[in-house]
C-alpha cells in the first residue's frame, strides 16, 4: 500500500511530465492517462468497498456442547474488486478438534519497524493434517496466546473454569475510535439457522446462556 502511494505521488507525475516533454501525441498521452486511472481504480476501490461493507465486528462463537466453532467471516477478493462472488459475509462452522492456532511473523519495509504479527486459526481436513482454511484471530501474538488459552479452557472445562475477569459480551461495539467509517459499518447479523445452532445444545435445541 505504501509502495503504491509512493508510486502515485512521486513516480507517476515524473513519468507523465517526461511523456509531455518527449511525446507530443495526444493519443499516447490519453492512453497512458487512462491506464493510470484504471490501475488506480483497481487498486483503491477494494479498500473503499471494504470501508463501506466490512461488518462492525467478526465474532467467533465457541459451542462447547456441540464441540464446534462458528466464524462470522467477511471475505474479499482484491483480484476481482467489482465482483460479488468473492465478497461478503460468509459464516462458517468447523469442528473444534480440527482447529489449531498458528503464529506468523513477517518483516516488511514499514515505517513503524517492519514487524507484522498475525495469529491465525488453521482448519485441518478431518482425520488428516491437510490445512483447508486459515481464519484470522488477531494481530498480536501475546494477545493471541491469551485468546487461544481461554478458548481451550472453555471448550475443555466449561464457562465456570474461566477466570472471574472474563465477562460475557453484552452488545456490539460501535466503531473503533480511529476510522469514522466503522461507525457506519453493518451490524453483525448471523443467518437464523446458524444463529440458533451456535447458541444451542445438539439434543434439546435449547439456547445456551454460556
Amino acid at each position: 500500500m505504501i509502495i503504491l502511494i509512493y508510486t502515485m505521488v512521486f513516480i507517476v507525475p515524473d513519468i507523465f511530465t517526461s511523456l509531455l516533454d518527449d511525446w507530443q501525441s495526444g493519443i499516447e498521452i490519453t492512453t497512458i492517462g487512462l491506464m493510470i486511472v484504471t490501475l488506480s481504480t483497481w487498486a483503491f476501490f477494494p479498500l473503499f468497498r471494504m470501508d463501506l461493507r466490512l461488518p462492525r465486528d467478526e465474532p467467533i462463537r465457541f459451542n462447547r456442547a456441540r464441540q464446534k466453532v462458528y466464524f462470522y467471516e467477511y471475505r474479499f477478493d482484491r483480484l476481482y474488486p467489482f465482483g460479488s462472488k468473492g465478497w461478503g459475509v460468509n459464516p462458517v462452522a468447523y469442528d473444534w478438534a480440527d482447529l489449531t492456532a498458528e503464529v506468523y511473523r513477517v518483516y516488511a519495509p514499514m515505517g513503524y519497524g517492519g514487524l507484522i504479527e498475525n495469529v491465525m486459526i488453521s482448519v485441518r481436513k478431518t482425520g488428516t493434517e491437510e490445512v483447508i482454511e486459515r481464519l484470522f484471530l488477531c494481530d498480536d501474538i501475546e494477545q493471541g496466546k491469551q485468546y487461544w488459552a481461554l478458548a481451550r479452557l472453555y471448550m475443555q472445562s466449561g464457562y465456570d473454569a474461566l477466570p472471574d475477569s472474563i465477562s460475557a459480551l453484552q452488545d456490539q461495539k460501535v466503531g473503533n475510535g480511529l476510522n469514522p467509517m466503522r461507525y457506519l459499518a453493518p451490524k453483525v447479523r448471523w443467518p437464523a439457522e446458524i444463529d440458533l445452532e451456535s447458541r444451542s445444545a445438539p439434543t434439546t435445541g435449547s439456547l445456551l446462556n454460556r
